[in-house]
């Protein structure tokens, strides 16, 4: 008996991370739709924060605008769905 699987590649899609998030979970979600580590990502809001273009006020947006990512948990584990 031959079993095929079927693989689907999911479309990727910018949400907010809450359960690794510091603030609202931007940094963490603009991590994982990039393929980058979250600390560089916060590494550069922050240097944002006191350079001349305004990086409070996208963060802010996208914080309201940014779905988060629905978990739920069962005894310690955490599920992520997209």
């Amino acid at each position: 008996m031959n079993k095929v699987l079927t693989i689907y590649k999911m479309k990727k899609q910018l949400k907010r991370i809450k359960s690794e998030s510091m603030l609202g979970g931007v940094a963490a979600g603009l991590a994982e739709y990039f393929d980058i580590d979250v600390t560089l990502i916060r590494v550069i809001l922050a240097i944002g924060i006191v350079a001349p273009f305004p990086v409070v006020i996208p963060y802010v947006v996208m914080w309201i605008v940014m779905p988060a990512k629905e978990e739920t948990s069962m005894k310690g584990i955490t599920i992520v769905s997209s």
